[in-house]
């Protein structure tokens, strides 16, 4: 079983006051609220970033607590969706088990399946990309084996970049067209030879391919802009990143304590990759020789009064809690399966069966049940009555597997990788997206930023607020999945003391309330200690704490979890002493996000977030963030690896456009040749003019049309030829004008003749050059009976 998991990949970004910066304000100029105690206190949204240490944190044990209650081992309960659907890494008539698996599938399909790749189908990715002829048969197969290798081989070795040529060396050479398909894809789709090692970093300076490509605009510095951009320069694509705040990251905030001797980096954001088997993150961490932290899943659970939870109570209501989840999974199914479009609280639905079962009727049961419904409302950043009963975990069967782990002084080490190079404008907040046929316009701070194409990562928060004005407006298809969509709240306490009083041996604990409204205040605690280098703790709000907690003053809150602890620890005989430092968070306050991450609520469902990741203006304005990533909302790899998927999107999109408009300049030069060849032999011509009259008709009004050669040292070719229609008429009069200079004001103030270029001419002059063209091959069809 798994600990309860941090997937606040996404909370708030909240800043404090250092003592040696008494005066923080914000791009705009405002000074930002403070509190500070002795020791300081904060929960402040300044836009800094203060430096994190990259030494690796020392382990801090002093003063180790006594053996604790009996350990429990706890999971985030999110994990019936896959009873409804099929698990897409398997096909619906061959679901074989884990072990069968391992017995079926070799170490290379094992780890394109750990990276979210079927067993033995195309992705929607790879089936777009046409990456083999025919869907289904040999070619497929044999793809998949190549695509896989290619895959492993990289994997084993994520360090290096992996070229074709290495690619090829273990395929047979009849093979080599599979081989380019699949290496172009995960090339393009940024599942290989990505990241900071400084191999990989030195290539994609460069375009793979060779090819400049078009301007981007992004909106976002946060781990989904900061990837998309890399990707984006590595395809030669130029792009500019717009960062209303005056750090990068969004919500991945590290910020660095210190006092009285201790420092540690605590991670105010998003904090633990939730699964290590074919993150994208976990890459990241090998490539910077960063040693991970497995959160171990002992979670010890207190009451009110500081004691131990009963061992047999506390099992007993968890195989509760677990059942009633069980009885809402089929109930859903079935309503689904009849009914369709009913949806329900997920909340309303377990209170109904609770109450059908007499589940959890004594206090300390009661108590126990609110905590593991805390638990979840954690893990989806809102209350219990705001989730879909229907799709609340629709994530589930894309689940990362692998343990959760710890990045060493905090993700921010990410971050600041990621954005090394980059060009980024911090304290430009972004106030309108323009965009139309010929590209996009972006306005922030009162400067204008144009490209051919803008990706938009704010968070759904910033969104479903209105901050960001689109013109022409958003689609109404994608507002109303903007307001059906959730966006909750999760805030933390961070407190850094002078000495580890907990103990080395748990990295969660749990506390109990009395008080249901308000289960999710601090019910969870997490040691940072043997990762953040020094003894820090960090306390997690949750479910409607965490609205009230934005209410409350940060003095207030840190004492009242001084208190649990003190609870806690005291009758134990361990003294808990006051921090050096503490920092409460405020994602809910913060103009950046309003809130921490998105969860299907009451209403919405999983393809709210595919049409959240459409595009908008025939390809013009492309989204990312964990709001757009069905299978992995509410992560850091989940925003990651949007980024990935809207690079590949555009660089799609770019080659189109490149294709279409090479079309246009071959048919154009095509027109203007033949035009060209044509006024070679005029039927008159007189100065800088010469005339094509129609073959058809010997009516002297008939239509001419005219070509008029203008010169000068500036044109690329040193001439420019305009053309327009007129009379046969009005053009003998135009002849027998003397001077060019009296020939054009004749053209334009008499006969009101415009002038343009080859593609401007009208379907009547078009018709014109096709009887004339006609009548020059077959002279004979151009005789006038």
């Amino acid at each position: 079983m798994e600990p309860p998991q941090d997937t606040s990949e996404n909370p708030n970004d909240v800043v404090s006051d250092d003592d040696s910066s008494p005066e923080n304000t914000n791009p705009e100029g405002h000074e930002n609220p403070t509190t500070t105690l002795d020791p300081p206190i904060s929960d402040t949204q300044d836009e800094s970033s203060d430096p994190v240490p990259d030494e690796q944190p020392q382990n801090t044990h002093s003063n180790p607590a006594e053996p604790g209650p009996p350990a429990r081992r706890r999971r985030r309960r999110k994990r019936f969706f896959t009873e409804l659907i099929a698990n897409p890494s398997f096909p619906k008539n061959r679901r074989p088990s884990v072990s069968g698996l391992a017995k079926e599938m070799d170490t290379e399909a094992l780890i394109a399946i750990s990276v979210g790749f079927p067993v033995d189908s195309l992705t929607e990715e790879e089936i777009e990309a046409n990456v083999v002829s025919r869907i289904g048969g040999r070619e497929q197969a044999n793809y998949i084996v190549v695509r896989n290798h290619i895959l492993a081989r990289w994997r084993s070795n994520v360090s290096d970049w992996l070229t074709r040529e290495q690619a090829l060396a273990a395929i047979r050479a009849e093979h080599k067209n599979l081989v380019d398909a699949a290496y172009n894809f995960l090339l393009e789709h940024g599942y290989i030879n990505f990241g900071l090692s400084p191999a990989v970093k030195e290539a994609k300076l460069k375009s793979f391919d060779g090819v400049e490509r078009a301007n981007v605009v992004i909106v976002g510095a946060g781990l989904s802009g900061l990837v998309a951009a890399r990707q984006l320069v590595s395809m030669g694509f130029k792009v500019v990143i717009l960062e209303g705040r005056m750090r990068p990251g969004g919500r991945v905030k590290t910020r660095k304590m210190k006092g009285d001797g201790v420092v540690a980096a605590a991670d105010l954001g998003g904090s633990i990759l939730t699964g290590i088997n074919g993150n994208p993150l976990g890459v990241l961490a090998r490539q910077m020789g960063l040693p991970l932290h497995k959160v171990r899943d002992i979670c010890p659970l207190y009451l009110p009064d500081g004691k131990a939870v009963d061992a047999d109570v506390d099992s007993r209501i968890e195989v509760s809690f677990n059942k009633l989840l069980d009885r809402v999974c089929k109930l859903r199914h079935s309503m689904i399966e009849e009914v369709k479009s009913v949806d329900v609280p997920l909340g309303t639905a377990l209170e109904a069966f609770r109450n059908v079962y007499k589940v959890a009727e004594d206090s300390q049961e009661s108590m126990l049940l609110n905590w593991h419904l805390a638990n979840l409302e954690y893990a989806n950043a809102s209350l219990m009555a705001n989730l879909s009963m229907a799709y609340w975990d629709q994530d589930d069967p894309y689940e990362m597997g692998g343990d959760h782990c710890f990045i060493p002084a905090g993700n921010e080490r990410f971050v600041r990788a990621l954005a090394e190079d980059l060009p980024i404008f911090y304290g430009r907040t972004v106030q309108s997206i323009r965009y139309g046929i010929d590209g996009v316009k972006v306005y922030a701070g009162g400067q204008e930023f144009c490209g051919n194409m803008a990706l938009c990562t704010v968070p759904l928060g910033v969104l479903k607020k209105g901050s960001i004005e689109f013109v022409p407006e958003l689609p109404q298809r994608k507002k109303d999945a903007i307001q059906r969509l959730g966006f909750g709240l999760l805030n933390k306490v961070a407190m850094l003391f002078p000495n580890n009083f907990w103990g080395g041996e748990i990295d969660t604990f749990g506390h109990l309330t009395e008080d249901p409204s308000m289960r999710g205040e601090f019910f969870l605690f997490y040691s940072y200690s043997s990762t953040s280098g020094g003894p820090l703790l960090v306390a997690l709000v949750a479910g409607d704490a965490a609205i009230k907690f934005e209410l409350m003053s940060p003095v207030e809150s840190v004492n009242r979890v001084l208190n649990i602890l003190r609870g806690i620890f005291h009758p134990k005989g361990i003294v808990v002493p006051d921090p050096v430092e503490a920092v409460c968070t405020r994602w809910g306050k913060d103009r950046f996000t309003y809130g921490s991450y998105s969860h299907v609520a009451i209403g919405s469902s999983e393809d709210d977030y595919d049409i959240l990741a459409e595009s908008v203006g025939d390809d013009r304005v492309f989204f990312a963030g964990e709001a757009t990533n069905k299978q992995y909302p509410a992560t850091m790899h989940g925003a990651f690896l949007s980024g990935m998927r809207e690079a590949a999107n555009m660089l799609r999109v770019e080659r189109r456009r490149s294709l279409n408009l090479s079309d246009k300049v071959s048919n154009n030069i095509e027109k203007c040749d033949s035009l060209n060849k044509l006024f070679e032999n005029p039927d008159l011509t007189f100065g800088s003019f010469s005339a094509l009259y129609d073959p058809h008709s010997d009516d002297i009004g008939s239509h001419a049309l005219v070509r008029v050669k203008f010169q000068g040292y500036k044109l690329d070719s040193g001439h420019l030829f305009l053309y327009g229609l007129m009379t046969k008429k009005q053009i003998i009069q135009l002849s027998e004008v003397n001077g060019d200079g009296n020939r054009m004001n004749l053209l334009h103030c008499n006969f009101g003749v415009k002038l343009v270029g080859r593609k401007g001419l009208s379907d009547i002059g078009e018709s014109l050059i096709s009887r004339i063209k006609a009548a020059k091959i077959n002279p004979n069809a151009g005789d006038r009976s």
